[in-house]
């Protein structure tokens, strides 16, 4: 064996690590460069020698933790972080105008969940049977927390 062997296993091994941390995680990916790193490294004790292997393990060392070191502190994590801040809340609604027993009008189909419109305030609502069309008109029948349910007027 010749060192391409050696410099290809252990190059994709580290591939296949970043892969692992980037794209595709669950492990098997990260075990497979783990496993070709190694047998790299065990080639070149095995064909090459101590001090060859050595060495092959010395620069495999310095590389992973170069590039982890380059990897952490640069702002690629920051690049791939999703850091939106969500301001709002989910029915934010006036409590004394929109009570159990209120009467309005659905403004997309429930299913079970869309808005619906009580006495000029849009909220987000929940349907206690399966589905209702839109401009149907519903009626509160019960809230819970910042949840409401409802169901069509009969």
């Amino acid at each position: 064996m010749n060192w391409a062997v050696v410099i290809s296993l252990i190059v994709f091994g580290l591939i296949a690590l970043i892969l692992e941390i980037l794209v595709i995680p669950g492990g098997v990916v990260g075990i497979l460069g783990l496993l070709s790193i190694t047998a790299g490294i065990i080639i070149s004790y095995v064909t090459y020698g101590t001090t060859a292997g050595n060495i092959t393990l010395a620069i495999t060392l310095v590389v992973i933790i170069v590039s982890s070191v380059a990897a952490l502190r640069s702002k690629t994590w920051r690049k791939l972080m999703l850091d939106t801040k969500l301001e709002s809340k989910m029915n934010d609604f006036d409590e004394q105008r929109i009570k159990v027993g209120a009467v309005g009008t659905t403004l997309s189909r429930l299913a079970p969940s869309g808005k619906a419109i009580f006495d000029g305030e849009i909220v987000e609502v929940t349907s206690s049977q399966t589905f209702i069309n839109e401009n149907e008109e519903i009626l509160i029948i019960k809230i819970d927390g910042n949840k409401i349910i409802v169901k069509t007027k009969n």
